[in-house]
């Protein structure tokens, strides 16, 4: 199934589109600014970026100037046997933090994996990112597993799902 991401405004801020290859060096720019340890190295952004099986979501917003600047990320994976997406990472600049940006890339990444056939988005988390863990909880993911000593230095992931809406539900 072949599935054309469209360029969409979801505020007058902030518009969500796929990554391209020139917007490499800003993911990760903000790669480095998200996360202090477990970071996705150049290679594996341009691998998403270029991936048929994967969605790099960009969240772009005018620096005031009139130029997009890069201000949080997402990406999916998705395997043809099955009907689950991964969401591997949510990033968002820290500037942008606490603004509600990263309900906005949820919400994108949702529709991209339904678009893609997905009936289910799961993700992992660190146990102690409550950030993270209230934004999934308040958008309807439930915890079904946790994965001891998953990250880098040693803290656990608690695993999450949400089943997605399908076209004829919405």
């Amino acid at each position: 199934m072949s599935v054309a991401l469209q360029e969409r405004a979801v505020t007058p801020e902030i518009t969500i589109r796929q990554a391209r290859i020139e917007d490499l060096d800003a993911l990760v720019a903000l790669e480095h600014a998200a996360f202090s340890i477990d970071r996705a190295e150049r290679r594996a952004i341009r691998h998403a970026i270029r991936s048929a099986s994967m969605t790099l979501l960009a969240a772009l917003a005018d620096d005031g100037d009139g130029r997009e600047v890069l201000v949080g990320a997402a990406t999916l994976e998705r395997r043809k046997a099955s009907r689950n997406a991964r969401l591997s990472s949510i990033a968002v600049s820290p500037a942008r933090t606490g603004l509600g940006l990263g309900r906005l890339i949820l919400d994108a990444a949702e529709a991209d994996a339904a678009a893609h056939g997905c009936t289910h988005l799961r993700l992992e988390v660190r146990a102690d990112n409550g950030a993270g863990i209230r934004l999934y909880e308040r958008r309807g993911y439930t915890r079904f597993a946790v994965l001891a000593d998953y990250y880098e230095d040693g803290m656990e992931a608690w695993r999450y799902v949400k089943a997605l809406s399908t076209g004829s539900e919405m």
